[in-house]
């Protein structure tokens, strides 16, 4: 990396690694993985061990009753798995207008969709791992059981969270999040002790049943019983009738290398779009308002798109193919001005989520991703068991005509997405940021800065990152002053902030295919880690 090309300075330095590497969000999970690895399992054994710890280190985010989604390379082969939950049966646009909201709430039983997180842990291990799926859950017991101390990042966002959930008021259901997540009415401090036996026992039975506890046995029943004593739609027969799915990875070319994504319900193929506009531009100076301005240009007609057309894909009225279609990009290009355009799209949103990478020296690797969506999700937890459920039906529309309006068992437009580079057929590696909708403009940046200017994983993820919000309004992080000057005349409205909390948490994992060295890079705006051998 040439410093003068790239005015900043990088925060930590590029691990590499031969054995292999697990790189996370909270440096006990990515510990997690590696003791996985040590043991004889496989990168698939190990991302799953650290999702599991995830949902115990990291409760802020991420949860057992949560989504997830995979892109596993193993053996050769590219697979993809969305383990992302439905709405329930009784969950229906007019129960929602029963209840005298107007829209989907973020809090409480309404936004509360299948979880998916329990179901994709044990297909992942049984279809590729080495180890079974409760020695993989073991680090994450021990968590729980025996408590760990808070991180600081982590115990500023717990910090967050029970005063948002405090100024709610009395509602029942959080009553059961207050004792599990803020014992004594104030959440943990950074540096304290958390456990929680309850979660702990919860992941005990779910790595002994293959999962089949929380979707067909006593987690199943306190989760109904649950539901039912709060006025929640979530059902048994919910769970029962849920099963994760395995889909074909989707790509653009772009520079050589081909950039991989889900297809949806998920919103990846909004980061392939704005890269297929942008594929017909050159790079650009690194950090210059010309190449700003094309990036963000981008990104706002693919959110257009995708804010339109993305939702569960037995709804949609547009291919994915064509979506992604040169002719498709050809168009929206044109679209591309010298000053900022207002296309029509939703406002991004923030959320809670964790991405994690893992690789082995066999050349498994796995781009992995779990969320709670907003926080610790819906704010209801199963009393007893550590379960916190999220709250992705908040993304559900309830307008007539609209592509992802509510329906009983369909799944909402997603904003959690897994990446994967590869080039000529060769893996590259796992990539991810998590964050709302900062997720595919993350993603586009990362690869920009890997692709177009050279920079290693970890200088890739600590350049300053920049974020559309709505309408004309970006935040960014850092920029010359020269250079906001410049966007401005062309009618950008440019924040700088020093919020971190909206650009995202990234990690990075790129393999040598020569050598088989991996190097690994982790996000500086959390309490990022890469553990490794």
């Amino acid at each position: 990396m040439d410093p003068l090309r790239y005015p900043f300075a990088s925060r930590r330095t590029v691990v590499y690694a031969r054995s292999g590497m697990v790189a996370t969000s909270q440096p006990l999970a990515a510990q997690a993985g590696l003791s996985v690895l040590r043991r004889g399992g496989n990168a698939v054994d190990a991302a799953v061990a650290a999702a599991a710890a995830l949902t115990v280190v990291e409760p802020t985010s991420n949860g057992i009753g949560g989504d997830a989604f995979a892109i596993v390379w193993h053996q050769g082969r590219m697979y993809g798995l969305n383990a992302s939950g439905p709405a329930p049966a009784a969950l229906t646009v007019e129960a929602v207008a029963g209840t005298g909201a107007a829209e989907v709430p973020p809090y409480g039983w309404l936004p509360v969709t299948v979880p998916g997180a329990p179901a994709a842990w044990a297909a992942l291990v049984r279809r590729f791992g080495a180890l079974s799926l409760a020695d993989c859950l073991g680090p994450a017991v021990a968590y729980a059981d025996e408590g760990y101390p808070l991180s600081p990042v982590l115990g500023r966002q717990w910090a967050a969270a029970c005063a948002t959930y405090r100024s709610l008021g009395a509602k029942p259901f959080l009553r059961a999040w207050f004792d599990t997540f803020a014992p004594g009415g104030a959440a943990p401090r950074i540096g304290g002790l958390w456990r929680s036996q309850g979660h702990a026992a919860s992941l005990r039975a779910i790595g002994e049943s293959q999962a089949r506890a929380f979707y067909e046995g006593d987690l199943a029943d306190r989760l109904d019983a649950c539901s039912k004593a709060q006025g929640g739609y979530l059902r048994k027969r919910d769970l029962e009738a849920f099963h994760p799915e395995w889909v074909e990875p989707v790509a653009v070319r772009y520079r050589g290398y081909d950039v991989w994504e889900l297809p949806p319900n998920g919103q990846g193929i909004v980061a392939l779009m704005a890269l297929n506009i942008l594929s017909g531009f050159g790079g650009g100076v690194w950090g210059s308002a010309a190449a700003l301005h094309l990036q963000i240009e981008a990104m706002k007609l693919a959110f257009a798109d995708g804010r339109r057309h993305i939702t569960d894909p037995r709804y949609m009225r547009v291919r994915v193919e064509d979506l992604l279609s040169p002719a498709h990009a050809e168009d929206r290009r044109a679209l591309v001005g010298p000053t900022a355009g207002t296309p029509a799209a939703g406002r991004p949103l923030r959320g809670g989520t964790v991405y994690l990478a893992a690789a082995d020296a066999a050349g498994t690797m796995v781009s992995f991703i779990q969320s709670n969506y907003m926080g610790f999700g819906s704010g209801v937890v199963v009393p007893g068991t550590g379960i916190s459920l999220h709250n992705r039906g908040y993304g559900f529309s309830l307008q007539p005509g609209a592509d992802n309006r509510l329906e009983p068992g369909k799944r909402t437009y997603h904003t959690i997405i897994p990446g994967f580079l590869t080039r000529d057929g060769v893996p590259v590696g796992p990539f991810g940021v998590m964050g709302g909708d900062m997720q595919p403009q993350g993603h586009l940046q990362l690869i920009m800065n890997t692709v177009d200017h050279g920079l290693n994983p970890q200088a890739a993820l600590d350049a300053p990152r920049w974020r559309w919000v709505q309408g004309r309004r970006v935040e960014i992080e850092s920029a010359e002053p020269a250079v906001l000057e410049a966007l401005g005349r062309m009618g950008h409205d440019m924040r700088v902030t020093d919020d971190a909390t909206g650009f995202g948490r990234g990690q990075i994992i790129w393999r040598d295919p020569v050598s088989g060295v991996l190097a690994g890079g982790t996000e500086p705006r959390t309490d990022g880690a890469i553990a490794a051998y």
